[in-house]
């Protein structure tokens, strides 16, 4: 079981020496991955709920620091060589996916194999008119990018002629060092088809219980229907607070679970990832 710290990139680790030491300790401690989100901008007021909070508020507000993650996870690779970076997630449907797909594959080369790009449709309305992309067809924008990425991967030129996006031959290099897994991110039914479809791993986040596990089944079921292995797809979850969720997880043979970054001052970082680790394995146990 491999154990993550998601929202690394979040609030105090927007300052260098705060990012520095969670980075660092995360790889010492024993954690597998770090996670870096992605918001663009955040409107001040929007009618759009967050879909991970009750209240349908992002937690810190509008005004929370949220670093560019590709340079976060830049900066942490760094400083480490062996915790794994990855976007969790990045809103493919808002940038050009060949823009996207050099970024990673430049991050891969450079910290030596260590990326997995996770993608998500996005929920914000708001921020999608801000920045000029279209927030409807999202899905569909989505479903292409991830075409378009994966073949900027591969050997050689690559050209697309899809629905929304379409170009003559071109080389996008350099390639990854590795084969960069894609992570679909969402809560839905449909994300959860999607990765089925087409992903190499799906991360339900803020799902436990029946919801996850109808949301996990779903995965296989699609992947069975298009003739994928559905053991092939890594799932990725939100760390468990009872024995009762840990077992639903053990049951489901998830593959990582994710810790949210400590938020707490710098000097405390290690002490309290060390702290959160001890009482995670006491619950996988």
């Amino acid at each position: 079981m491999h154990v993550g710290v998601m929202f690394a990139n979040g609030g105090r680790s927007a300052d260098a020496e705060h990012a520095t030491e969670l980075a660092v300790a995360a790889e010492d401690v024993g954690f597998e991955s770090l996670w870096a989100v992605q918001h663009v901008a955040m409107p001040v007021e929007h009618a759009s709920r967050y879909p991970y909070a009750a209240d349908g508020t992002i937690p810190g507000g509008a005004a929370i620091a949220i670093p560019d993650p590709l340079v976060w996870l830049a900066w942490a690779g760094a400083l480490t060589s062996r915790i794994r970076l990855a976007t969790g997630i990045l809103i493919l449907p808002q940038q050009h996916p060949l823009v996207v797909a050099k970024q990673m594959a430049t991050l891969d080369r450079l910290t030596g194999g260590r990326v997995i790009l996770g993608v998500g449709a996005g929920w914000l309305r708001e921020e999608f008119d801000a920045i000029g992309a279209g927030f409807d067809g999202r899905g569909s924008r989505l479903d292409e990018g991830i075409e378009v990425v994966r073949r900027a991967w591969a050997p050689g030129p690559t050209t697309f002629e899809g629905k929304h996006v379409r170009f003559a031959a071109v080389h996008v290099e350099p390639k990854p060092a590795s084969s960069i897994p894609i992570v679909i991110g969402g809560h839905s039914d449909a994300a959860a088809r999607r990765a089925g479809r087409l992903a190499d791993g799906f991360f339900p986040l803020a799902c436990q219980g029946e919801r996850l596990i109808h949301l996990v089944n779903t995965v296989r079921a699609q992947s069975r229907r298009v003739g994928r292995d559905p053991n092939t797809i890594e799932i990725t979850v939100d760390a468990p607070h009872t024995a009762e969720e840990a077992d639903v997880q053990a049951t489901l043979n998830v593959d990582r679970i994710v810790i949210n970054a400590p938020n707490v001052p710098t000097y405390s970082i290690r002490a309290s990832l060390e702290a959160r680790l001890v009482e995670i394995n006491a619950l996988l146990r």
